[in-house]
């Protein structure tokens, strides 16, 4: 399986993290990993963990800035793409076509070749253009799945509210994620 994972500026690169991880421990799936300047000045602000220890979390790494990457081209073919966390003004340009970087030149690769594309909002609170936006992509059939905790489950940690979002996404796949509590009736 072949997932890319874009992760722009916005708060919550843990989440990026974490899904990265249980990617990488499904063992059958290979990640290509595409990161905004302020995704990485955030990986920064928000965390412990280095660059290198991000990017050794995906199969290969790819320059925002180069849009001649092989995950801009509709021939590169791939199971779908996640953004996570994904700021207002990433989600704008897919709306609206303008693919000024790979993260968002790729994500219209997903759209225009039919192919799963996430995007996972960190913004509160949201106005009419936001919505309007996420609207339009969902329209599109795109996955709008803000990290939204859940509180049936009874999270402990942050790290519960953490891996009940990365296990949304997953599910997006039909990968298994056995470190979050799903609902049991």
């Amino acid at each position: 399986m072949e997932i890319v994972v874009g992760v722009t500026g916005a708060t919550g690169t843990i989440y990026a993290i974490n899904l990265l991880k249980a990617l990488q421990e499904t063992g059958k799936v290979n990640v290509h990993l595409i990161m905004s300047d302020w995704a990485k000045e955030n990986l920064k602000i928000e965390t412990d963990y280095s660059l290198k220890d991000m990017e050794s979390l995906a199969a290969e790494v790819y320059d925002n800035k180069n849009l001649g990457a092989k995950t801009s081209s509709g021939s590169f073919r791939t199971d779908g793409m996640v953004i996570v966390p994904c700021s207002m003004k990433t989600l704008s340009s897919i709306a609206n076509g303008y693919d000024d970087n790979l993260i968002t030149r790729t994500a219209g690769v997903m759209l225009k070749e039919g192919r799963k594309l996430i995007l996972s909002p960190r913004e509160t609170p949201l106005s009419a253009i936001h919505i309007e936006n996420m609207l339009k992509l969902a329209r599109t059939g795109v996955r709008i799945i803000p990290p939204m905790p859940a509180f049936y489950n009874h999270p402990q940690t942050i790290q519960d509210i953490i891996n009940h979002h990365v296990m949304k996404i997953l599910d997006q796949f039909g990968i298994d994620f056995e470190k979050a509590k799903r609902w049991q009736g």
